[in-house]
């Protein structure tokens, strides 16, 4: 092949790399696929302390903040009175939309999280118990 064959063919081939790169933007993500949480997931061990960390003490959700009050003795009955949690659908519950991306505004406010949308997806399959 000569030179002025190849140039052309490496043009086509770089040109189609970045368009096939732009249809990507376009996706959902399931967050969670990669990062399962398969062992029982605890309200007080595991869901309230990320609400504490990403939620309450950064101010938002808290009793004199933004709604639903996430603070760590008020968060389950705000949750589950206020049609946040579906166990019979559990990746269309209200407060996993939210940290999943699926929902806007995304929260925590700093961008979705892996970990923590696996978490509140575990505790959630696994029943929502207030344990």
């Amino acid at each position: 092949m000569t030179k002025k064959r190849i140039v052309p063919v490496i043009g086509i081939v770089l040109l189609a790399l970045i368009l096939s790169g732009g249809c990507y933007k376009g996706t959902t993500l399931d967050l969670t696929q990669d990062l399962e949480i398969t062992e029982d997931v605890s309200f007080a061990g595991d869901v309230i302390p990320i609400f504490e960390k990403s939620c309450s003490i950064s101010g938002c959700h808290n009793s004199n903040g933004v709604s639903p009050d996430l603070s760590s003795d008020k968060a389950f009955n705000t949750l589950t009175n206020g049609g946040y949690i579906d166990v019979s659908s559990p990746e269309n519950s209200l407060v996993y939309e939210f940290v999943s991306g699926k929902r806007t505004p995304v929260m925590p406010v700093s961008g979705v999280d892996p970990t923590i949308a696996a978490t509140i997806l575990a505790w959630i399959k696994q029943g929502a118990q207030n344990n």
